[in-house]
């Protein structure tokens, strides 16, 4: 993709990319969104996040775009509070993801993230942890299983905690154990990783937003900052990683921006409007 021509889907992070530092979309970027928005470009959010921590983040840009959550394992319409589809991690899977990491990173805890029919399904208790689990963001909202229950039921996510830990060196021990069973990242290097369904990406999880649209790669620009970013950095017509961003993020993007707290989103936006 040329500087010269727009892109016609835009698809960002959020945490460390879209946001500012303390969790807010900034008036400059606020504006820079709305006027692609209004100019005819579709705006995809692309998050680690569940569904259900999407609203704060439509509150602030003022529109409602769709959100490829949970690192792509579910499409979610924050329109309508529907869950479009999910992709989930089977109870085999997960029973044996469980015990491959009860042998590797010992003393790591495990939650899950579940999915009902809306964000707000309260029939479905959506994040699911086993007993001491320690959170790693500054707002808990799990519930607290046997690690049985945890493993009972399909997920659209596996978490797995280890307080004081680097989410990198977990991720590499990991690898070397896992074969098939789910796709490993991390968004923080606070001693968290991520797993979702084997050949799940938050590029897979555009894709199947661009797709219907008749759009491919070549005309999508993404922004983001950390590992679960990289596929569709590096998918993308365009990939630019924050100033802020994790080395590895920026050796698969294609250019670099400003950090997320100088507005490097809408920088980048302006380019086309403003």
């Amino acid at each position: 993709m040329s500087d010269e021509r727009p892109p016609v889907l835009i698809a960002t992070d959020v945490d460390g990319t879209l946001l500012d530092e303390d969790e807010k979309v900034s008036p400059r970027t606020r504006a820079a969104v709305q006027a692609a928005v209004a100019a005819g470009a579709t705006f995809v959010l692309a998050t680690g996040r569940p569904p259900r921590w999407v609203e704060p983040v439509v509150e602030g840009l003022g529109l409602a775009p769709m959100a490829v959550c949970a690192n792509g394992a579910v499409i979610y319409d924050p329109a309508t509070d529907r869950i479009v589809s999910a992709r989930t991690l089977s109870v085999e899977m997960l029973g044996e993801l469980a015990e491959i990491v009860a042998r590797v990173i010992p003393g790591a805890g495990l939650a899950v993230e579940r999915v009902g029919a809306s964000a707000h399904d309260a029939a479905t208790p959506q994040f699911v942890s086993s007993p001491g689990y320690e959170h790693a963001w500054l707002n808990p909202d799990n519930t607290e299983v046997s690690v049985a229950d945890l493993l009972s039921a399909p997920a659209v996510k596996l978490l797995i905690r280890k307080a004081g830990a680097r989410s990198a060196d977990m991720a590499a021990e990991l690898i070397k154990h896992v074969a098939l069973q789910g796709d490993i990242t991390y968004s923080t290097n606070n001693g968290l990783i991520e797993v979702v369904p084997p050949g799940v990406s938050k590029a897979t999880g555009v894709d199947e937003l661009a797709a219907p649209l008749g759009l491919t790669a070549a005309d999508i620009v993404t922004f983001g900052d950390m590992p679960n970013d990289i596929p569709m950095l590096s998918w993308a017509g365009r990939g630019v990683a924050m100033g802020n961003a994790h080395p590895e993020a920026v050796a698969a993007a294609d250019e670099i921006t400003h950090t997320n707290a100088e507005d490097g989103v809408a920088r980048v936006l302006e380019r086309w409007w403003s």
